[in-house]
């Protein structure tokens, strides 16, 4: 049985919640592996909606063990009330498990993200403010608390202590704020020690077992590939590993293992927070389909910049994370538009150019190149099949699967689990 990933194709907000909720049905593990509670999933199952933000969509299907991966950053107040949350609307939580090795963002993070941010001032980031980036900075500086030292009080209160030493100097004598007390930070952190402790697993072993034993793993990345701290818009993105090789770095299981590996993308294009976007609407269509797609954020409620579909970027997708399939939602989100606009090259400089420049200064200033598709008017949202889409619908898939690179295995028409058209079976 197959090792499936599953990875934003474009800036994140795509759908992956409901790709790897579908998926969720049919496997025995779905592993979340990079990121934290700075980004959220919605999933709609039975007409009812779940927003999820640290927890793995995995957690809403029977049978299915939700994983949180050591390249998850958490945040425990968060994790509890997420999983109080979905208790009290009568879902069971218990067989959610969570690597030893990931790490903790502890309260003091969460403060300097905040300052980091209003420091920068006019070149702020759009960070959530939520801690996930100086945690994974101290993860990189070997300061950082993995949640197996909880369980270890002395250990942990010298490690939070080290950290404070450098915290504090900057709170207090650059930023002019108060510092943390180490008894008061280590004495919160143990309070969560006895209820995550039946959460633990050696998950790297675990998933490892699981694949000898021909059980089916999937693998939800969080944010997206244009968002990736290597291979994304730097500095304009997030603090992890979004593309199919965190999959691996962030579980522990290795690339050979992998089957599949699929990207999802929106049928239009969205982004969260600053940074370049080269087919970003600033006139009726770009409201249009923020109101029609609903795109608010998950986790911060912020209004996302729409945009028409961006060829370039699916392109650049299918390439960095070797896409075998590629996930297309929202497509009922275009319809009753005359005429759709997709970008299939970029002008710099007066140049056509195919593919991503490779400086931050020329994805500013490209121009996206478009050509244009007739629309549809009929409603889509309960067609289950391919051919019962109208022609113009099936016309326009077929021609993002042709630019894109990469075929088109299902299709979102609606927000609903069954609202969905497979094409071709992910897990064959």
């Amino acid at each position: 049985m197959p090792a499936v990933i599953i990875v934003g194709a474009q800036w994140g907000d795509e759908g992956k919640g409901k790709a790897s909720d579908q998926l969720g049905t049919q496997v025995d593990y779905v592993v979340k592996y990079n990121g934290g509670n700075n980004a959220g999933h919605t999933v709609v199952v039975d007409g009812e909606k779940f927003a999820l933000h640290l927890l793995p969509a995995g957690i809403l299907t029977p049978g299915c063990t939700p994983v949180i991966g050591n390249g998850v950053v958490v945040d425990l107040d968060v994790l509890f009330s997420e999983i109080e949350e979905l208790n009290s609307r009568g879902i069971d939580t218990s067989k959610l498990r969570i690597s030893n090795n990931a790490h903790i963002i502890p309260s003091y993070n969460k403060t300097m993200d905040a300052v980091n941010e209003r420091m920068l001032g006019s070149r702020k980031l759009g960070t959530t403010g939520r801690g996930i980036g100086p945690t994974y900075a101290d993860k990189m500086n070997r300061i950082g608390l993995r949640i197996q030292d909880l369980f270890d009080p002395s250990i942990l209160r010298q490690k939070v202590e080290g950290a404070l030493q450098q915290k504090n100097g900057l709170l207090e004598k650059v930023y002019g704020e108060d510092g943390f007390d180490v008894d008061a930070v280590t004495n919160e952190l143990l309070s969560y020690a006895d209820r995550v402790k039946p959460m633990l697993m050696n998950v790297t072993a675990e998933l490892n077992h699981a694949l000898d034993r021909g059980e089916t793993l999937v693998f939800e990345g969080g944010q997206a590939v244009m968002l990736d701290i290597d291979h994304g818009t730097y500095p304009f993105v997030t603090s992890s590993s979004c593309s199919a090789a965190g999959a691996c770095t962030g579980s522990g299981v290795g690339p050979r293992r992998i089957d599949r590996i699929v990207g999802v993308a929106k049928a239009y294009i969205t982004r969260v927070g600053e940074g370049p976007f080269p087919t970003e609407l600033f006139d009726e269509w770009g409201e249009r389909l923020r109101e029609v797609g609903g795109e608010y954020g998950t986790t911060t409620g912020r209004p996302r910049r729409c945009g028409w579909y961006d060829a370039v970027v699916a392109r650049y997708a299918s390439q960095v994370n070797s896409l075998t399939d590629i996930v297309l939602t929202k497509l009922d989100v275009l319809t009753g538009i005359e005429q759709i606009s997709v970008c299939v090259a970029y002008e710099l400089d007066g140049q056509r150019i195919e593919d991503l420049p490779d400086s931050q200064t020329d994805m500013r200033h490209v121009k996206p190149i478009y050509e244009y598709f007739p629309g549809w008017t009929e409603d889509i949202s309960q067609c289950a099949t391919f051919e019962e889409l109208p022609q113009a619908a099936q016309d326009y898939v077929l021609k993002l699967e042709e630019l894109s690179g990469c075929r088109i295995s299902s299709i979102g028409v609606g927000p609903g689990r069954d609202q969905t058209i497979v094409r071709t079976s992910l897990l064959d």
